[in-house]
């Protein structure tokens, strides 16, 4: 997998996100021109938040996205169209393909939130499917989803996406599940001789101490001399 170029803004997002619902949803019509990437992005359903893009605003994103290589053009006839690349450079398949695209379009979600509002982009099944899709996504060498951190009363874990960098109520980087395994491996170790040894050394370093302070306190004896009487 390859990593992020760099941290997306809300219209690039949003571009990118159309471009993977609309390759699902209307396959017929895909590549799609910038005019139907305007309509697709400034829905105002299926969107969160609902957003108005303009066409230069579109234009903008997609040089920027092309030049990350998120993007390919393809110039027709009549129109130029444009399509993601995003399974190419991630290495993603129809059920992942489908869990980003929502995230990209409505933000942090749940995965029963996920499944619900998936049937018309992939056939997920069960809700197993999108857990897996889910931990796939995060646990890759470049992580494009993370689990947020619950809130006081929250049931359901909520995923959010990557691309623009982790949000302020996201675990440390590694995910919670890591840090987890982190603290159960730690807990089997042995550290009573490494901490004995530590106490050892703190003592001897204590008094090589006290005694540098006790000599630096000591008067100071006249060196040997004539007598000036």
């Amino acid at each position: 997998m390859q990593r992020i170029p760099r941290l997306l803004d809300d219209a690039e997002v949003r571009v990118l996100g159309a471009l993977l619902e609309k390759e699902q949803t209307t396959p017929e019509l895909y590549p799609l021109s910038v005019n139907a990437l305007v309509q697709a992005c400034n829905q105002r359903t299926a969107r969160d938040p609902v957003m108005e893009v303009t066409d230069a605003g579109v234009h903008w994103a997609l040089r920027q996205l092309f030049n990350d290589g998120l993007v390919n053009r393809t110039d027709g006839a009549r129109v130029t169209r444009w399509r993601h690349n995003v399974d190419q450079r991630w290495d993603l398949d129809g059920g992942r393909k489908a869990v980003i695209a929502l995230l990209l379009l409505r933000g942090a979600q749940t995965p029963w939130e996920l499944r619900s509002r998936s049937e018309r982009l992939h056939p997920f099944a069960t809700i197993a499917e999108i857990e897996d899709a889910l931990a796939s996504l995060s646990s890759a060498p470049e992580p494009l989803v993370v689990e947020l951190a619950r809130t006081p009363g929250q049931k359901e874990a909520r995923f959010a996406h990557l691309l623009q960098g982790a949000p302020a109520n996201a675990p440390p980087a590694g995910g919670v599940s890591a840090y987890l395994e982190v603290d159960r491996s730690s807990a089997d170790l042995d550290f009573g001789p490494r901490l004995a040894a530590i106490e050892a050394r703190l003592r001897d370093l204590e008094e090589t101490v006290s005694a540098f302070a006790a000599s630096a306190h000591e008067p100071l004896e006249r060196p040997p001399g004539r007598s000036t009487e």
